[in-house]
C-alpha cells in the first residue's frame, strides 16, 4: 500500500480537498467552503493522502442531545477505493468515536452508492431508516453496528 498520511484540515486550502472528496462521493448533495468551515467546527473531519496525493476524506459526529450514539463516515474518491484506506479511515473515525464517549456507531450512506453499502454491511451495519432530503430525489440510509 502507499505511504497514507491522514490530517485534520487546518486551513482553507485543507477544507476545500475535504469538500472536494465530499462532492465527488455524494454528487447529490454539494457542500459549499462555508458548509465545511461550519462541519469542522461541530465534527472531527480528517483528510487522508496516499504519496502526498488526495485519496480520501472522512468525518465522525460526536454524540450529541444526550445520546450515545456517533456517527463515522469514510470517503474514498473512486480512483482510489480496493486499497484499503477506506478501511484506515473507517478504524480512524471508530477509535475517534470510542475516544469522544460514543456507545453506539452510525453511519449514513446514499441509497445509490452501491460501493458504500456494501463497506457498511461488510462492517456490520444494518439499516435504521431512509428518507429523502428536501430538495433531494435520491434516498439517504441511516445504519447503525450490529451488537
Amino acid at each position: 500500500m502507499s505511504d497514507l498520511r491522514f490530517t485534520p484540515p487546518a486551513d482553507d486550502e485543507a477544507l476545500r480537498d475535504w469538500r472536494r472528496v465530499h462532492n465527488a462521493t455524494i454528487p447529490t448533495h454539494h457542500l459549499s467552503l462555508d458548509d465545511v468551515r461550519d462541519r469542522a467546527w461541530r465534527h472531527h473531519l480528517e483528510l487522508a493522502y496516499a504519496d502526498g496525493v488526495l485519496v480520501g476524506c472522512s468525518t465522525v459526529r460526536p454524540p450529541e442531545d444526550g445520546t450515545r450514539t456517533a456517527t463515522v463516515i469514510a470517503r474514498v474518491l473512486a480512483e482510489h477505493r480496493g486499497r484499503g484506506i477506506g478501511e484506515e479511515l473507517y478504524a480512524r473515525g471508530l477509535f475517534r468515536a470510542w475516544e469522544l464517549g460514543a456507545e453506539q456507531i452510525a453511519t449514513v450512506v446514499l441509497s445509490s452508492n452501491d460501493s458504500g453499502l456494501r463497506f457498511a454491511r461488510k462492517h456490520g451495519f444494518v439499516e435504521t431508516e431512509r428518507y429523502v432530503l428536501p430538495g433531494e430525489t435520491i434516498p439517504w440510509i441511516d445504519m447503525k453496528l450490529a451488537p
